[in-house]
């Protein structure tokens, strides 16, 4: 495992310190303390400015999401997002995601979306990519027996290599597009600002959803 580092957003804040960091630590353990509730949970590594997340958790009120963001001032855009709009069942982890079983207990989460994650091509990079070797690792821990990765991006390269490594580490993908607004399963998704302005150029979107054996 990863060093633990307590650098925890949870309920809408930031932590301001290492001492309520520690505070909060086994309360992100304990979803029913977290959320209030014992409902199922979902996981968006890389949420960005969480409009995903909003809107996911919106339309799945049944359902707790955890948001995962390395970046502090872009995750703060995403918690305001949050409580302007009163959204109850989404928290936030501002932690990279190496440190994921940190925090989060194992075979816990139903589901984990990738939306666009940074492609790092070149093979020097490889370790970084969220859907590395490393990186699936984490995920497999993570999730519950069957638990399903759905992965967006704009990256033909990545998107690639992403299937492989699926495919080699104990994932079946199951439903893959590589023009996803043009697929069946374009109704009902989530149109990102970061893919609605990919998409206005006339560049594809793909998607993959791959299950854990």
């Amino acid at each position: 495992m990863e060093r633990c580092a307590p650098v925890l957003a949870a309920r809408g804040r930031p932590c301001l310190n290492l001492k309520e960091a520690a505070e909060n630590f086994r309360a992100v353990l304990d979803y029913r303390t977290l959320f209030g509730n014992g409902n199922p949970v979902e996981l968006e590594v890389g949420c960005g400015n969480g409009f995903f997340i909003a809107e996911l958790a919106k339309r799945e009120p049944e359902t707790n999401f955890l948001a995962v963001e390395l970046c502090s001032n872009v995750i703060l855009t995403a918690m305001e997002r949050v409580l302007r709009e009163n959204i109850p069942n989404v928290r936030f982890l501002n932690i990279p995601a190496e440190i994921l079983a940190c925090y989060i207990p194992e075979k816990s989460v139903r589901k984990i979306y990738l939306n666009f994650s940074t492609p790092l091509p070149g093979s020097t990079h490889e370790r970084q990519r969220l859907t590395s070797p490393r990186f699936l690792s984490i995920y497999k821990d993570l999730l519950e027996e069957g638990g399903v990765i759905e992965q967006k991006t704009d990256s033909g390269f990545f998107f690639d290599y992403s299937l492989e490594s699926y495919r080699e580490n104990g994932f079946a993908v199951t439903d893959v597009t590589r023009d996803l607004h043009k697929s069946e399963w374009a109704k009902g998704n989530i149109v990102t600002e970061y893919e609605r302005n990919f998409s206005s150029k006339g560049m594809p979107i793909y998607f993959a959803r791959a299950v854990l054996l």
